[in-house]
Protein backbone atom coordinates (compact mmCIF):
# COMPACT_ATOMS: atom_id res chain seq x y z
CA UNK A 1 0.00 0.00 0.00
CA UNK A 2 2.65 2.14 0.65
CA UNK A 3 6.35 2.08 -0.10
CA UNK A 4 8.78 0.74 2.45
CA UNK A 5 11.17 2.81 4.42
CA UNK A 6 14.59 1.57 4.23
CA UNK A 7 16.27 0.22 7.86
CA UNK A 8 12.96 1.73 9.40
CA UNK A 9 9.65 0.29 10.98
CA UNK A 10 6.52 2.56 9.80
CA UNK A 11 5.22 5.86 10.45
CA UNK A 12 3.22 6.29 13.24
CA UNK A 13 0.90 8.71 11.95
CA UNK A 14 -0.69 9.58 15.98
CA UNK A 15 -3.98 11.82 15.99
CA UNK A 16 -5.67 12.73 19.78
CA UNK A 17 -9.22 13.41 19.34
CA UNK A 18 -11.85 14.54 21.70
CA UNK A 19 -15.19 15.41 19.75
CA UNK A 20 -13.40 15.45 16.21
CA UNK A 21 -16.55 14.01 14.35
CA UNK A 22 -16.73 17.32 11.97
CA UNK A 23 -13.30 17.50 11.17
CA UNK A 24 -11.81 13.69 10.70
CA UNK A 25 -13.42 12.52 7.58
CA UNK A 26 -11.43 15.77 5.65
CA UNK A 27 -8.59 14.59 7.31
CA UNK A 28 -8.73 10.87 6.91
CA UNK A 29 -9.16 11.77 3.29
CA UNK A 30 -6.29 13.49 3.18
CA UNK A 31 -3.73 11.37 4.43
CA UNK A 32 -2.84 9.41 1.46
CA UNK A 33 -1.86 12.43 -0.60
CA UNK A 34 0.30 13.95 2.27
CA UNK A 35 1.79 10.56 3.40
CA UNK A 36 2.80 10.22 -0.57
CA UNK A 37 5.78 7.70 -0.67
CA UNK A 38 5.86 6.43 2.67
CA UNK A 39 5.00 3.08 4.93
CA UNK A 40 2.61 4.69 7.48
CA UNK A 41 0.36 3.43 9.65
CA UNK A 42 -2.27 5.45 11.47
CA UNK A 43 -3.08 5.59 15.50
CA UNK A 44 -5.86 6.98 16.72
CA UNK A 45 -5.84 8.20 20.36
CA UNK A 46 -9.50 9.29 21.49
CA UNK A 47 -10.08 10.99 24.84
CA UNK A 48 -13.61 9.96 25.64
CA UNK A 49 -15.27 11.71 22.82
CA UNK A 50 -19.07 11.84 23.09
CA UNK A 51 -20.19 12.43 19.67
CA UNK A 52 -19.34 9.80 16.72
CA UNK A 53 -15.41 9.76 16.40
CA UNK A 54 -14.75 6.80 17.05
CA UNK A 55 -17.44 5.40 14.53
CA UNK A 56 -15.88 8.19 11.62
CA UNK A 57 -12.72 6.25 12.53
CA UNK A 58 -13.72 2.71 12.25
CA UNK A 59 -15.64 4.31 8.58
CA UNK A 60 -13.10 6.05 6.96
CA UNK A 61 -10.09 4.48 8.29
CA UNK A 62 -10.67 0.54 9.12
CA UNK A 63 -7.17 -0.07 9.07
CA UNK A 64 -6.56 2.35 11.79
CA UNK A 65 -5.12 1.10 15.53
CA UNK A 66 -7.94 3.40 17.76
CA UNK A 67 -6.95 3.64 21.03
CA UNK A 68 -9.77 4.36 23.26
CA UNK A 69 -8.22 5.81 26.74
CA UNK A 70 -11.78 5.97 28.21
CA UNK A 71 -11.27 9.61 29.67
CA UNK A 72 -10.04 13.19 28.85
CA UNK A 73 -7.03 13.16 29.89
CA UNK A 74 -5.58 15.93 27.69
CA UNK A 75 -3.64 15.90 24.53
CA UNK A 76 -0.03 14.84 26.14
CA UNK A 77 -1.93 11.82 27.58
CA UNK A 78 -3.46 10.99 24.24
CA UNK A 79 -0.41 10.97 22.58
CA UNK A 80 1.94 8.88 25.22
CA UNK A 81 -1.39 6.72 24.60
CA UNK A 82 -0.70 6.11 21.12
CA UNK A 83 2.76 5.55 21.26
CA UNK A 84 2.31 2.70 23.74
CA UNK A 85 0.14 1.41 20.95
CA UNK A 86 2.54 1.84 18.07
CA UNK A 87 5.20 0.33 20.50
CA UNK A 88 3.22 -3.22 20.41
CA UNK A 89 3.02 -2.86 16.50
CA UNK A 90 5.37 -6.66 15.38
CA UNK A 91 8.48 -4.50 14.66
CA UNK A 92 7.89 -1.61 16.13
CA UNK A 93 7.68 1.88 14.53
CA UNK A 94 9.54 4.42 12.62
CA UNK A 95 9.43 8.09 12.66
CA UNK A 96 6.23 9.63 14.49
CA UNK A 97 4.40 12.06 12.94
CA UNK A 98 1.66 13.72 15.53
CA UNK A 99 -1.35 15.30 13.76
CA UNK A 100 -3.91 17.69 15.14
CA UNK A 101 -7.50 16.03 13.27
CA UNK A 102 -8.24 19.66 11.38
CA UNK A 103 -4.81 19.62 10.15
CA UNK A 104 -4.57 18.85 6.23
CA UNK A 105 -1.48 18.15 4.48
CA UNK A 106 -0.26 19.04 0.60
CA UNK A 107 1.17 16.27 -1.28
CA UNK A 108 3.72 14.94 -0.31
CA UNK A 109 4.12 16.69 3.12
CA UNK A 110 4.81 14.26 5.37
CA UNK A 111 7.86 12.42 3.18
CA UNK A 112 9.71 16.19 3.22
CA UNK A 113 9.29 15.97 6.98
CA UNK A 114 10.87 12.68 7.53
CA UNK A 115 13.13 13.10 5.35
CA UNK A 116 15.05 15.95 6.99
CA UNK A 117 14.76 14.01 10.31
CA UNK A 118 18.61 12.89 12.21
CA UNK A 119 20.01 15.80 9.46
CA UNK A 120 23.40 16.92 11.04
CA UNK A 121 23.49 20.60 11.96
CA UNK A 122 26.54 23.24 12.54
CA UNK A 123 26.06 23.16 16.19
CA UNK A 124 26.47 19.78 16.50
CA UNK A 125 23.32 18.62 16.91
CA UNK A 126 20.80 16.94 14.48
CA UNK A 127 16.93 17.52 13.43
CA UNK A 128 14.97 15.81 15.98
CA UNK A 129 11.63 17.83 15.38
CA UNK A 130 10.51 19.14 11.89
CA UNK A 131 7.89 20.97 10.91
CA UNK A 132 5.75 22.10 7.87
CA UNK A 133 5.05 25.74 6.73
CA UNK A 134 1.32 26.15 7.78
CA UNK A 135 -1.65 28.17 6.10
CA UNK A 136 -4.71 29.43 7.41
CA UNK A 137 -7.66 28.08 5.55
CA UNK A 138 -8.15 31.55 3.72
CA UNK A 139 -4.09 30.68 2.55
CA UNK A 140 -2.40 33.15 5.34
CA UNK A 141 0.43 32.21 6.64
CA UNK A 142 0.41 30.96 10.09
CA UNK A 143 3.66 32.30 12.08
CA UNK A 144 4.21 28.55 13.75
CA UNK A 145 8.03 28.94 14.97
CA UNK A 146 8.96 30.37 18.32
CA UNK A 147 11.71 31.25 20.24
CA UNK A 148 12.48 30.42 24.06
CA UNK A 149 10.46 32.21 26.62
CA UNK A 150 12.43 34.99 28.73
CA UNK A 151 11.81 38.02 30.86
CA UNK A 152 12.51 40.29 27.66
CA UNK A 153 10.51 38.50 25.43
CA UNK A 154 7.42 38.48 27.84
CA UNK A 155 7.90 42.35 28.21
CA UNK A 156 8.50 42.87 24.74
CA UNK A 157 5.26 41.41 23.76
CA UNK A 158 3.33 43.40 26.34
CA UNK A 159 4.39 46.49 25.42
CA UNK A 160 5.23 46.18 21.43
CA UNK A 161 2.62 43.41 20.94
CA UNK A 162 3.59 40.24 19.64
CA UNK A 163 3.62 40.58 15.90
CA UNK A 164 5.33 43.79 16.32
CA UNK A 165 8.33 42.90 18.70
CA UNK A 166 8.44 39.21 17.22
CA UNK A 167 10.88 40.91 14.41
CA UNK A 168 13.20 41.54 17.35
CA UNK A 169 14.84 38.20 18.66
CA UNK A 170 15.69 39.68 22.05
CA UNK A 171 12.18 41.36 22.15
CA UNK A 172 9.48 38.23 21.28
CA UNK A 173 8.76 34.41 21.04
CA UNK A 174 6.86 34.99 18.36
CA UNK A 175 8.94 34.79 15.35
CA UNK A 176 7.17 36.87 12.63
CA UNK A 177 10.35 37.85 10.55
CA UNK A 178 9.50 36.70 6.84
CA UNK A 179 12.78 35.39 6.04
CA UNK A 180 12.28 32.94 8.79
CA UNK A 181 9.51 31.24 6.57
CA UNK A 182 11.44 31.07 3.58
CA UNK A 183 14.12 28.97 4.59
CA UNK A 184 14.87 26.00 6.80
CA UNK A 185 15.20 27.62 9.74
CA UNK A 186 15.89 26.41 13.02
CA UNK A 187 13.34 27.28 15.99
CA UNK A 188 13.35 26.56 19.78
CA UNK A 189 9.91 25.25 19.79
CA UNK A 190 6.92 25.23 16.82
CA UNK A 191 3.42 25.43 17.44
CA UNK A 192 1.99 21.56 17.46
CA UNK A 193 -0.36 21.14 15.03
CA UNK A 194 1.71 19.22 12.79
CA UNK A 195 5.50 17.73 14.05
CA UNK A 196 7.47 14.90 12.81
CA UNK A 197 9.76 13.47 15.42
CA UNK A 198 12.85 11.10 14.49
CA UNK A 199 12.69 7.55 16.59
CA UNK A 200 15.99 9.21 18.04
CA UNK A 201 13.89 11.87 19.79
CA UNK A 202 11.21 9.44 20.38
CA UNK A 203 13.14 7.63 22.51
CA UNK A 204 15.98 10.24 24.06
CA UNK A 205 12.94 12.18 25.39
CA UNK A 206 10.69 9.17 26.24
CA UNK A 207 6.67 10.49 27.39
CA UNK A 208 5.08 13.26 26.82
CA UNK A 209 4.83 15.52 30.02
CA UNK A 210 0.65 14.80 31.26
CA UNK A 211 1.13 17.37 33.66
CA UNK A 212 0.36 19.84 30.93
CA UNK A 213 -3.91 19.35 29.91
CA UNK A 214 -3.46 21.14 26.94
CA UNK A 215 -1.12 24.09 25.91
CA UNK A 216 2.83 24.32 26.38
CA UNK A 217 3.04 20.38 26.28
CA UNK A 218 4.68 20.81 22.84
CA UNK A 219 6.41 23.22 24.12
CA UNK A 220 8.21 21.18 27.06
CA UNK A 221 9.02 18.69 24.53
CA UNK A 222 10.51 20.29 22.18
CA UNK A 223 12.65 22.38 24.28
CA UNK A 224 13.42 19.31 26.49
CA UNK A 225 14.45 17.58 22.63
CA UNK A 226 16.56 20.71 22.40
CA UNK A 227 18.46 20.68 25.83
CA UNK A 228 19.53 16.88 24.48
CA UNK A 229 20.86 18.24 20.93
CA UNK A 230 17.61 17.34 18.83
CA UNK A 231 16.95 20.47 17.33
CA UNK A 232 13.57 21.26 15.94
CA UNK A 233 13.50 23.42 12.25
CA UNK A 234 10.91 24.39 9.48
CA UNK A 235 10.87 22.91 6.24
CA UNK A 236 9.15 25.39 4.12
CA UNK A 237 8.74 22.75 1.15
CA UNK A 238 6.29 20.95 3.74
CA UNK A 239 2.93 22.48 2.92
CA UNK A 240 -0.11 22.26 5.44
CA UNK A 241 -3.05 24.04 6.22
CA UNK A 242 -4.74 24.29 9.55
CA UNK A 243 -8.02 24.97 10.03
CA UNK A 244 -7.42 26.54 13.04
CA UNK A 245 -8.52 26.56 17.23
CA UNK A 246 -10.65 28.77 19.49
CA UNK A 247 -8.10 29.27 21.64
CA UNK A 248 -8.12 33.01 20.97
CA UNK A 249 -11.70 33.49 21.47
CA UNK A 250 -12.39 31.25 24.58
CA UNK A 251 -11.41 32.87 27.99
CA UNK A 252 -10.69 29.30 29.37
CA UNK A 253 -8.54 28.32 26.88
CA UNK A 254 -6.56 31.51 26.53
CA UNK A 255 -6.28 31.68 30.02
CA UNK A 256 -5.06 27.81 30.42
CA UNK A 257 -2.56 28.54 27.79
CA UNK A 258 -1.08 31.84 29.65
CA UNK A 259 -0.78 30.49 32.73
CA UNK A 260 0.81 27.17 31.07
CA UNK A 261 3.74 29.60 29.95
CA UNK A 262 4.16 30.64 33.37
CA UNK A 263 4.19 27.05 34.67
CA UNK A 264 6.65 25.67 32.03
CA UNK A 265 8.83 28.93 32.65
CA UNK A 266 9.03 28.08 36.18
CA UNK A 267 10.63 25.17 35.61
CA UNK A 268 13.53 26.07 33.62
CA UNK A 269 14.23 29.24 35.68
CA UNK A 270 14.89 30.55 39.25
CA UNK A 271 12.05 31.92 41.41
CA UNK A 272 13.01 35.58 41.04
CA UNK A 273 13.48 35.00 36.72
CA UNK A 274 10.24 33.39 37.08
CA UNK A 275 8.42 36.33 39.43
CA UNK A 276 9.74 38.58 36.89
CA UNK A 277 8.31 36.61 33.60
CA UNK A 278 4.80 36.38 35.15
CA UNK A 279 4.94 39.77 35.93
CA UNK A 280 5.71 40.61 32.15
CA UNK A 281 2.88 38.39 31.40
CA UNK A 282 0.50 39.81 33.56
CA UNK A 283 1.23 43.69 32.27
CA UNK A 284 0.36 41.83 28.69
CA UNK A 285 -2.47 41.06 29.82
CA UNK A 286 -3.69 43.44 31.99
CA UNK A 287 -3.57 45.91 29.18
CA UNK A 288 -5.78 43.79 26.77
CA UNK A 289 -8.16 43.62 29.28
CA UNK A 290 -8.22 47.39 29.66
CA UNK A 291 -9.24 47.20 25.78
CA UNK A 292 -12.09 45.09 27.12
CA UNK A 293 -10.74 41.76 25.94
CA UNK A 294 -12.80 38.92 27.77
CA UNK A 295 -9.64 35.93 26.75
CA UNK A 296 -7.23 38.67 28.64
CA UNK A 297 -9.42 39.37 31.76
CA UNK A 298 -9.88 35.48 32.08
CA UNK A 299 -6.22 35.22 32.10
CA UNK A 300 -5.80 38.46 34.16
CA UNK A 301 -7.98 36.44 36.74
CA UNK A 302 -6.13 32.79 36.00
CA UNK A 303 -2.66 34.53 36.59
CA UNK A 304 -3.74 36.47 40.01
CA UNK A 305 -5.33 33.26 41.16
CA UNK A 306 -2.01 31.03 40.45
CA UNK A 307 0.12 30.13 43.62
CA UNK A 308 3.04 31.55 44.16
CA UNK A 309 5.11 29.35 46.96
CA UNK A 310 8.70 28.73 45.07
CA UNK A 311 7.51 24.73 45.86
CA UNK A 312 4.84 25.51 43.04
CA UNK A 313 4.83 25.62 38.85
CA UNK A 314 3.92 28.86 39.02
Amino acid sequence: MHRQQQGAGPVAVLVVTWNSAEVLPGFLESLPAGMAGLDWRLVVADNASSDDTVAVVRKYAPEATVVETGRNGGYAFGINAGLRAAASWEGGFGPVLICNPDVRMDEGCAATLIGALGEPLPDGGRVGVSVPLLHEEDGSLIHSLRRESSVTRALGEAVLGNRRAGRFPRWSELVTAPSAYTGRTGADWATGALLALSRECVAACGPWDESFFLYSEETEYCLRAGDLGLRTRLEPRARATHLGGDSRVSPRLWSLLVVNRVRLFRRRHGLPATVAFRSAVLLREASRAALGREPARAAVRALLGAPRSPHQDV
